[in-house]
């Protein structure tokens, strides 16, 4: 009789803790606009959903997708925030759901670093904009979310606060520079979160870690309170595990509405272009294609595109307009902000090689951006680039062109600084992973690298969506539509 209850006993406490993990796991895949939906229904709590994913980050700490993590204030925000719905007096659309914000956005009452030890120190005293109005409709900041030093890189591999780990492979590099952004978001330690971009750096990581990031046209969000690399071409940009949650974050930071309806597939154009498609890892050509397959399957068309040349303009006015600008930008943000930092001292305490070696010869040192060449750049190579887009887009009646975000999956952490392998040879890591990203930027175009699977080896890869300009809204309709043609990408194992 003892042995029977004992088993008895010993089955329920297995069906209890089962139980129990599965809800953990079921709060932790739920995406902003579901945990908000659950939260005002009261099918759960703004503390329980807290709760679970402090306990899922607490475990996997060794990631380094955290700078910092404001457990306390979390949990008292949740507090209020429960307490609030309790009255009937929801904030707004994220009413008390976590989100993570990269460590380079103002943040009231926590330190900003940007990834470098220079900033350990700086408080700011108010959010930057961007910030301010997702607290506003109710978001709780759950923590501050680690980066490429100083938003100068792809890789997070960040020499000051650790390297970022991938969501799916803790060997390989999660992307950046807004890695840590993606890779909480990709391993369900938040919902959705901010990250920014400059060429590439919300859309990259969010590739690699299996997630949907955004790039708004340039200018449609404010800057203010973020730490700079170039005014021109920097920008916030919304990440999530749906596309939904990106129209709902950018609805709210835009003051538009929150929700839409997907686009009709069959009055869908999409541009293909072939300079984005070469030399491409076979696994990423392989998720490319059948992403494409899907598209026309769907009824949207496809049209064939050549645009080589945007691609060499490109790469003469990429680098002279950011480097010449983050001289000028960077130095006057630590002097607006009351940083207790110049220039020269942040870039004396730069950790990681990579972004020191940018600081000390090309922006600080004798192979600095010569004004001349800044000036042809921004008054004649960024326009004639930005028409080429425009032109393209109406000649070809375009909604959108489609393209891989990325050459090639997540690369390991070790060994991946200076060159990563593709197709069997030696690959500069940087302009490589930057290769298709970084021309929409520096046109100032938005894009959306939506996640279009994994591959053998269980690695994610996105197909990246880029419309003309201030089609942002559009795009996001789109986005929608061919979300639901891609395979759903599972959790990390």
């Amino acid at each position: 009789m003892q042995r029977c209850l004992t088993t008895i006993l010993f089955s329920a406490s297995l069906t209890l803790a089962a139980s129990a993990a599965a809800a953990e796991q079921d709060l932790a895949e739920m995406s902003a606009g579901q945990a908000a939906r659950a939260i005002a229904s009261g099918d759960t709590t703004s503390a329980a959903l807290v709760e679970t994913l402090l306990e899922r980050i607490a475990a996997a700490k060794s990631g380094n997708a955290f700078i910092a993590i404001d457990a306390q204030g979390a949990r008292e925000g949740a507090r209020d925030a429960d307490a609030a719905m309790a009255r009937g007096e929801a904030a707004g659309p994220l009413h008390g759901v976590p989100i993570v914000i990269k460590d380079n956005i103002a943040t009231s009452g926590l330190a900003t670093t940007a990834g470098t030890p220079a900033l350990k120190g700086w408080t700011p005293e108010t959010d930057a904009p961007v910030v301010a109005r997702l607290r506003a409709a109710g978001a709780l900041v759950l923590g501050k979310t680690n980066l490429h030093e100083l938003a100068f890189g792809i890789t997070s591999n960040n020499a000051g606060f650790g390297a970022v780990a991938n969501a799916y492979d803790p060997s390989r590099f999660a992307g950046g520079s807004s890695g840590g952004t993606a890779a909480a978001i990709g391993g369900r330690l938040a919902p959705a979160g901010l990250g920014t971009d400059t060429g590439g750096s919300a859309r990259i990581p969010a590739a690699l870690n299996g997630i949907a990031g955004f790039r708004p046209s340039s200018g449609r969000y404010p800057q203010a309170g973020i730490v700079p690399i170039s005014h021109t071409r920097d920008t916030a940009g919304p990440m999530a595990r749906t596309v939904a949650d990106i129209v709902l974050l950018d609805g709210i930071i835009t003051e538009t509405p929150t929700a839409l309806e997907p686009a009709l597939p069959a009055g869908i154009r999409i541009g293909v272009p072939a300079a984005f498609h070469t030399d491409l890892d076979p696994e990423t050509r392989r998720l490319a294609q059948a992403a494409l397959d899907a598209m026309e399957a769907a009824g949207v068309t496809l049209v064939p595109l050549d645009m080589a040349a945007v691609t060499e303009l490109n790469n003469r006015i990429g680098f002279p307009i950011a480097l010449w600008e983050a001289k000028r930008d960077l130095a006057a943000f630590l002097a607006e902000h009351g940083t207790d930092r110049d220039l020269a001292a942040v870039a004396d305490e730069i950790a990681s090689p990579d972004v020191r070696f940018v600081f000390d010869e090309l922006i600080l040192g004798d192979k600095a951006i010569p004004d001349a060449v800044y000036q042809d750049a921004i008054g004649n190579g960024r326009p004639r680039l930005q028409a080429l887009y425009a032109e393209t887009f109406a000649r070809h009646d375009l909604d959108a062109i489609a393209f891989p975000t990325t050459p090639l999956p997540a690369q390991p952490i070790e060994g991946s600084d200076e060159t990563v392998m593709l197709n069997g040879k030696p690959a500069p890591t940087f302009p490589t992973f930057i290769r298709n990203t970084d021309p929409g930027s520096n046109a100032g175009i938005p894009g959306i690298s939506l996640p279009a699977g994994l591959t053998r080896d269980g690695l994610p890869v996105g197909l990246e969506l880029d419309g003309p300009a201030f089609s942002d809204r559009h795009l996001l309709a789109i986005a929608l539509a061919v979300e639901a043609m891609l395979p759903a990408t599972p959790a990390p194992r």
